[in-house]
């Protein structure tokens, strides 16, 4: 089972999610609001604009993300986070 990192930023997730088509398309304090239509349907997704995303918050958005491109989440976690980002 792979591990989530604990290091990440919010910045670097949002270019990470590039990957499965989500553009920003909204920006409020210090959260940005993704969306993408990767499986056909529209799909948004918050990410807080942090230095470093806690794990449970990264562990609801990985769950959210996996649940929306019908993926298994640590199939997901592999695909994103596979090379050191």
């Amino acid at each position: 089972m792979p591990k989530i990192p604990r290091d990440i930023s919010g910045s670097k997730l949002v270019r990470l999610l590039k990957k499965y088509n989500y553009e920003i398309t909204r920006k409020s304090g210090s959260h940005v609001r993704l969306t993408s239509m990767y499986k056909g349907k529209k799909h948004n997704i918050t990410i807080p604009n942090h230095k470093i995303i806690k794990i449970g918050t990264l562990n609801n958005i990985l769950n959210d993300l996996a649940g929306y491109l019908e993926i298994d989440k640590n199939k997901l976690i592999n695909d994103l986070f596979s090379s050191k980002y």
